[in-house]
């Protein structure tokens, strides 16, 4: 392959990961927690989690691992009872000289927590946690944590407490879903879009090797 081809190659190689990781940056900040496409009548709540809370299940499902772990999210929820599981996580950088191979950062992360609340269609929550200013506040909140989730206008409807293990039975799957991709429904840069959003750490590590290969 010529020098001029391997660089049209990757510029549009480039230009394909540019396209779909400015589609996911938009698409990312919402992450739906039911599989397949919602009846037209239902309206989803919203959660919003700033980056420091790392959510791992609602209502049973498995969240999306993104290669950013510190990316503040939006979870689109169903009407009625939902369950979410996350921990809160806090870096802070070492100070003084660090030993070759020693991590730069103190990485501060409470045991999973959970919170259980009745979501009403169309609503905004979010969550409501002490922000710490030192890396010895954010230990004392490890030790000692509280998160509660609120309204957009702030009234409080759930306190989150450390889980103990699963509890929820609520993943439906509406029609739209999986089928979709195997009937070939979508433009091919949702399809992307899509799998993006669905592959793990190390396929998407994996992808992004092949692809600058």
């Amino acid at each position: 392959m010529s020098m001029c081809h391997v660089g049209g190659f990757y510029k549009l190689v480039l230009a394909v990961l540019t396209v779909l990781v400015a589609g996911c940056a938009s698409s990312l900040t919402r992450i739906d927690t039911w599989e397949g496409s919602l009846p037209a009548a239902t309206e989803p709540a919203v959660l919003k989690a700033p980056g420091t809370i790392q959510v791992s299940k609602v209502n049973g499902k498995a969240m999306t691992n993104f290669l950013m772990d510190d990316l503040a999210l939006d979870y689109g929820l169903l009407p009625g009872r939902n369950e979410v599981v996350f921990s809160y996580k806090t870096i802070w950088a070492k100070s003084g000289v660090v030993d070759n191979g020693e991590s730069k950062v103190h990485v501060i992360e409470t045991a999973p927590q959970v919170v259980r609340f009745d979501a009403e269609p169309g609503m905004t929550y979010q969550f409501s946690v002490e922000k710490p200013a030192t890396r010895a506040e954010a230990e004392a909140l490890r030790e000692n944590f509280s998160a509660t989730i609120v309204t957009s206008g702030g009234a409080s409807v759930a306190e989150a407490s450390e889980w103990k293990g699963p509890e929820a039975n609520r993943t439906p799957v509406f029609g739209g879903g999986e089928s979709d991709y195997k009937a070939g429904s979508g433009t091919t840069l949702e399809k992307m879009k899509r799998l993006w959003g669905e592959a793990t750490d190390e396929e998407k590590k994996t992808f992004l090797r092949w692809a600058f290969e």
